[in-house]
């Protein structure tokens, strides 16, 4: 199985990039979107000068509970750059969605939780919320998180989008926001 299947058999359909999008991000944007690679896991990251925004970590089935994702994002943490990924709201019936926010929680990381994020998947029209997770070094503050995502967004996201989807991504400012008053609370704090 290549890394894009095991991608395309973890990740909903309104959350993963096309094969074409990636491979022209690891090609063309080399320079900052990077693939780990292994037997057991898939690694899709962008690293700038100033942060690192994990887009896919894959950790197969029957390697999971035996420390390679924490490793993965422990090798991720000696680079000394806050850590920005998205991920679903908890989902009771899909009990992946609670063990990774557990994952991510035992890691460290933290619910941004002023930033709103909803985004229609250019594969099934939808809107999507999605909540943002971030670990940093220093005390980063929401309004920076909230400005790495946006340069994610559009520099990775909506690259070429049009090319690959047929249309364009809705503008960032329309899709993140800072929302002080937002009735999500933390997503970490019962788990």
């Amino acid at each position: 199985m290549n890394w894009y299947e095991k991608l395309s058999k973890y990740f909903p359909i309104e959350e993963l990039k096309s094969k074409e999008h990636i491979e022209a991000l690891l090609k063309e944007r080399g320079d900052i979107y990077h693939k780990d690679e292994g037997p057991h896991h898939v690694l899709m990251y962008v690293e700038t000068g100033d942060f690192i925004f994990v887009d896919y970590l894959f950790v197969s089935k029957e390697s999971r509970g035996q420390g390679l994702g924490q490793k993965l994002m422990d090798k991720l943490k000696e680079k000394q750059k806050p850590i920005i990924l998205e991920v679903e709201p908890v989902n009771y019936e899909d009990t992946d969605t609670e063990k990774r926010l557990r994952f991510y929680k035992r890691l460290g990381f933290t619910h941004a939780k002023s930033i709103g994020y909803r985004r229609r998947s250019l594969a099934t029209n939808e809107i999507n919320q999605m909540e943002i997770l971030y670990w940093s070094p220093t005390k980063e503050s929401e309004e920076s998180i909230l400005a790495s995502m946006k340069k994610t967004y559009e520099m990775i996201h909506t690259y070429k989008d049009k090319e690959w989807y047929g249309k364009s991504y809705l503008p960032a400012d329309e899709v993140l926001k800072l929302e002080k008053n937002r009735d999500e609370g933390d997503i970490l704090a019962d788990l």
